[in-house]
């Protein structure tokens, strides 16, 4: 359809209209001269200042200030807008050299008696057209404690949440500490620089006070926080329980631990999702509750039988979600007027089951909650849910109890359900605290592990969840399609039975009494004996066409759950973003811009903390297990053949070949994942373009968005804005030996226009 563009006037500093509901603002500014500005904007999803993407505040979280570039003269802004509304104002930046945000710390809170490092995440903005390289933080009191942390260099016009260290003395009563923290330039020869400073204030409690705890992601090396409610004194022996906590979108984790009241038996652990809104508890919202899980695991010493997961909203979303891909983690779960799916709660047209749609479908497997339902049988469940909730529709509740114990397919014999008359979405604490729910939880733990002789698991891919107790799905016959195994084991028998489907390759680690011997293998009618395996390795069996034979773990050549795509598993193990910088100025401009939008959104998005970093600088040989994702192509990015070695995958200017055929245009945008070259763990994730065209539209390509995914590559036109999937000319999955004649493509021709 044609949309006409009209006049728009800020109200009270801010621009509303429906016509900005999915729409754009357009605006122009006069400059004097070439300068830097701060805009400071809420409300939009993304922002060009004069064609550079910068990314929005969709959430209105208030603390995205950007460093932008103005020229003399006329400059323009175009605010891609979702809600209907958003504000923007420029205002002078606080200076013209480097500085620290005064806003969006992530910062622990100190322990009376305890003396350890600790991490903090301190926003530093570089306002200048330069790279900042050679910079440190310093972190000291008065009190004389000093820790110097090396900072990875900083792009022009950038923000990054600096991780920043420092030792904490182990104060004698709770009190406030001004921690000062200080940015400066250490060149190898010279004096140091100092470039800003600033003053964190920091909490002191007790022991047994509810606190923030931080600790450095392995994502991203950033600074990440949760919330804990420590247990209380115990009168019986052993160590408490540890109780996960999700939080609804918009709340905090600090805010989530604050609606419960202590417990003896369990420590409480709230992880944040990374933001309040984060991931939906998926992609790197689930990564990031099971990084806390075992951080907190550690610190807490909690019993790892009695663990159990529950949450509100969208943490009932994540309750269901991770309870299903990490059943074997938890004795029981609980998730409290929480959505199922992406599909169930906010509806939407499928793709197509066939072609590239249906390979996009099989990208998003993960979000289908429903397909993982058979991992539910072996927890307790209790379902809570307000009757009146006008939020997330008590419907939802009422779909899983009938899936669960309810209708013809039932299955579950310990779940509890309780509707609460007249309640809507938030009712109180006890929306997270019910007596009953916490009581449910409390009675359950997890079997002694040397007891299970009987798994039952289904899984959408490796990569997300690939392990349920002794059982090991390391590799799939059709990707991101549903996997499952049912298998017993009889000890005394020293025997092992059972049936898998879409399974391609399987670990099994058994540890029998008795000295190690023969085990009889009938796996899908197939009988085969093998050595037992020994001090906790695992005894691994191929599929080979109808037949299983014995086999050795995945090589690095194949795929693994460490590194088996789709697209967005490349940003998940301390990834580097590596901008081209072989083709023109205006490519070199692009790309640069693109993995600085990543990197800031990723920020935004993600508390994350990604390092950029430019071809020309970039050291292959160093951090050689780190993923690096790799902006620009064979002609415009020069680190192309160092990080990707014989990949089948070619994209140059004006093409983009795979295996034997090229597609040609200079509007095409690849994304693909493919192995390290020289990396037994790493990967690179490719944002390429054709040409300039391509390049922009990998710009308007989501993916640190939960429910959106890509497969291992996909191959688009610029066409793909305006006619949906049929735009997109090839997509598809890499074999397990990373192959394309081994994958699973569907090309263009095939398809037929999506939503």
């Amino acid at each position: 359809e044609e949309r006409a563009w009209t006049p728009i006037a800020a109200e009270n500093g801010s621009f509303r209209a429906d016509a900005l509901a999915g729409g754009y603002a357009f605006a122009t500014f006069e400059a004097t001269e070439a300068t830097t500005l701060v805009l400071e904007a809420s409300g939009h999803s993304l922002v060009y200042v004069n064609g550079v993407p910068r990314p929005g505040d969709p959430y209105g979280y208030g603390f995205v200030r950007l460093p932008v570039p103005v020229r003399a003269g006329r400059n323009e802004f175009l605010f891609a807008v979702g809600r209907g509304g958003f504000s923007a104002r420029l205002v002078a930046p606080p200076s013209v050299g480097p500085y620290f945000l005064n806003a969006d710390d992530t910062v622990p809170d100190l322990v009376v008696g305890v003396s350890e490092r600790i991490v903090l995440g301190i926003p530093v903005v570089n306002p200048t057209d330069e790279w900042l390289t050679d910079l440190v933080a310093v972190a000291s009191t008065t009190e004389g404690a000093k820790v110097t942390t090396a900072l990875p260099a900083i792009a022009p016009h950038s923000v990054h949440k600096a991780r920043i260290e420092w030792d904490t003395p182990a104060a004698s009563e709770p009190k406030a500490v001004s921690l000062e923290v200080r940015l400066e330039e250490r060149p190898a020869e010279g004096e140091p620089v100092l470039l800003a400073s600033r003053t964190v204030e920091l909490r002191t409690v007790t022991a047994e006070s509810r606190r923030n705890e931080t600790f450095t992601s392995r994502i991203d090396g950033s600074a990440q926080y949760y919330a804990v409610v420590p247990a209380l004194p115990r009168e019986s022996a052993g160590r408490p329980g540890l109780l996960l906590s999700l939080h609804g979108a918009s709340v905090e984790a600090s805010s989530q631990a604050a609606a419960y009241t202590a417990k003896d038996w369990a420590t409480i652990v709230c992880p944040t999702n990374r933001r309040a809104y984060g991931f939906d508890w998926e992609d790197w919202g689930r990564l990031d509750a099971l990084e806390v899980l075992n951080h907190a695991q550690r610190r807490f010493r909690t019993d790892p039988r009695r663990q159990w997961l529950t949450g509100h909203s969208m943490g009932g979303h994540g309750t269901w979600q991770i309870g299903a891909h990490e059943s074997d983690r938890f004795a029981a779960i609980a998730p409290s007027a929480g959505w199922i799916s992406f599909r169930s709660y906010t509806g939407g047209a499928d793709f197509p089951a066939t072609g590239v749609g249906g390979l996009l479908m099989r990208a998003a497997s993960p979000s289908d909650t429903l397909a993982l339902k058979d991992n539910y049988a072996r927890l307790g469940i209790y379902i809570l849910h307000g009757d009146a909730d006008d939020n997330v529709p008590v419907a939802q509740a009422r779909t899983m109890r009938g899936v669960l114990g309810g209708g013809s397919g039932a299955f579950h014999s310990d779940f509890a359900y309780y509707e609460r008359p007249g309640a809507g979405h938030w009712w109180g604490n006890e929306c997270v605290d019910w007596p009953p729910l916490t009581e449910f939880l409390q009675r359950r733990s997890l079997p002694d592990p040397s007891s299970i002789d009987r798994v039952s698991f289904v899984t959408s891919t490796p990569s997300v969840a690939a392990e349920s107790d002794w059982v090991t799905i390391a590799q799939q016959v059709e990707f991101l399609k549903p996997s499952r195994v049912e298998i017993a084991l009889d000890r005394a028998k020293r025997t092992i039975s059972g049936t898998t489907v879409n399974v391609a390759r399987l670990g099994l680690e058994v540890d029998l009494d008795g000295d190690p011997g023969e085990l009889t293998i009938s796996l899908d009618g197939v009988t085969l004996t093998a050595a037992e395996p020994e001090g906790g390795d695992r005894l691994w069996l191929a599929r080979d066409g109808d037949t299983w034979k014995a086999a050795a773990e995945p090589t690095p050549a194949e795929k693994s759950p460490e590194r088996g795509g789709p697209f967005k598993d490349a940003f998940r193990s301390r990834m580097i973003l590596v901008a081209g910088t072989a083709g023109d100025d205006a490519t070199d401009a692009l790309l640069l811009a693109k993995a600085r939008l990543d990197a800031m959104t990723f920020w935004y998005r993600g508390n994350g903390a990604i390092e950029v970093t430019t071809d020309a600088a970039f050291d292959a040989a160093a951090d050689r297990d780190r993923n690096v994702i790799l902006y620009g192509n064979a002609d415009t990015n020069s680190a192309w053949s160092a990080l990707l070695g014989p990949c089948p995958v070619l994209v140059k200017e004006g093409s983009v070949k795979v295996a034997d055929e090229e597609i040609a245009g200079g509007d095409l945008a690849a994304l693909f994942v493919y192995p390290r070259a020289g990396s037994d763990t790493a990967c690179v994730g490719v944002v390429a373009g054709t040409g300039p065209a391509g390049i922009r539209l990998t710009e308007r390509l989501p993916y640190f968005v939960s429910g959106v995914a890509y497969p291992d590559l996909t191959v688009l036109a610029a066409s793909t804005l305006v006619d949906g999937l049929a735009g997109i000319r090839l997509a598809g999955f890499f074999g397990n030996d990373w192959s394309v004649e081994r994958g699973t493509w569907a090309e263009g021709e095939a398809m037929v226009p999506g939503p």
